[in-house]
């Protein structure tokens, strides 16, 4: 048998401010020498929603390369992968207050601004490197969504909102709700999702306004293609929304930021803040942030 060579690895729980709540993430450091097989089957292993492997980018003047993987594969950007890891490289730096660096991912150059609050605890806002657009517009019935996630023809839609696919680097079909209620009373099967969505996109995020007022909108994300059967909070998901929003909300120039609400339904609250920056009455940028926490550290032997 061959010797095998132990890797760091720290789990951290993204889009909160403390652990036990959020998105779950491993982040593998060390990760020179796996190849891709190995990388996916470590991310089997953990059986998170996503994985990142930490390894040394292409550009010696970025902070690093993450490879993001799911359990069945690998992703060219997410958001919690990429906010987790921009917080873990900065308390690896010891940095004392916040910082800015790039990190590279399949979809392209991230830029990533950390802000940390202790050891174990910061926040990171990038910049999404790709703007996002809406690929399809009304990609199934009304009738076919509100099947597809056991709810009513009355539960679908909102102000204009109508279901499109949408997509920054990772395609979504976005699902507007008339009211949180329909969002609690979702009730997916893997098998409806599939049969429904599966052509569209492997993901499906809903939304609604936050009728609480504790934030802009709520979300929950499925993606039972992937090996998810619900998502806690998904940065890709909210920048593809990005171009949702920027249709129905019709925002003046200027930055405009939403709070978007996620996971509260499986007892994993987690908030997600999104920016849009318009100009000319053009969508020009796209931030995502959020906080994450260290919650445990350990070693692999791979």
């Amino acid at each position: 048998m061959a010797t095998a060579t132990p890797r760091r690895f720290v789990t951290l729980d993204v889009f909160t401010d403390r652990a036990l709540a959020g998105n779950p993430l491993a982040v593998v450091l060390d990760a020179e020498g796996l190849d891709s097989n190995q990388m996916q089957a470590i991310a089997r292993e953990f059986n998170l929603s996503e994985s990142v492997f930490v390894v040394k980018p292409t550009d010696e003047f970025n902070r690093a390369r993450l490879r993001i993987f799911t359990i069945n594969h690998e992703l060219p950007f997410a958001g919690h992968p990429t906010v987790g890891a921009a917080v873990l490289l900065a308390t690896l730096d010891k940095v004392s207050t916040s910082t800015d660096f790039v990190v590279e991912e399949g979809v392209g150059p991230v830029p990533c601004h950390v802000t940390v609050k202790g050891p174990r605890f910061g926040n990171a806002t990038f910049a999404v490197p790709r703007l996002p657009e809406i690929l399809e517009e009304e990609p199934m019935t009304v009738e076919a969504c509100a099947q597809a996630l056991g709810l009513d023809k009355s539960d679908i839609g909102f102000d204009g909102y109508t279901p499109v696919v949408a997509s920054a680097g990772v395609p979504f079909v976005c699902i507007p709700l008339a009211s949180r209620s329909a969002l609690a009373r979702i009730s997916p099967s893997a098998g409806r999702l599939i049969a429904t969505f599966g052509g569209a996109a492997d993901s499906v995020y809903v939304f609604c306004r936050d009728e609480d007022g504790e934030g802009d909108l709520r979300a929950r994300m499925f993606a039972a293609n992937m090996g998810i059967d619900e998502d806690p909070a998904t940065g890709s998901a909210a920048a593809s929304l990005a171009a949702v929003l920027m249709a129905g909300e019709k925002p003046d120039d200027g930055f405009h930021a939403f709070d978007i609400l996620q996971g509260v339904e499986m007892g994993r609250p987690s908030l997600v803040r999104l920016g849009l920056e318009v100009a000319g009455g053009a969508l020009i940028g796209v931030t995502i942030g959020g906080g994450a926490v260290i919650v445990s550290e350990g070693t692999i032997h791979i």
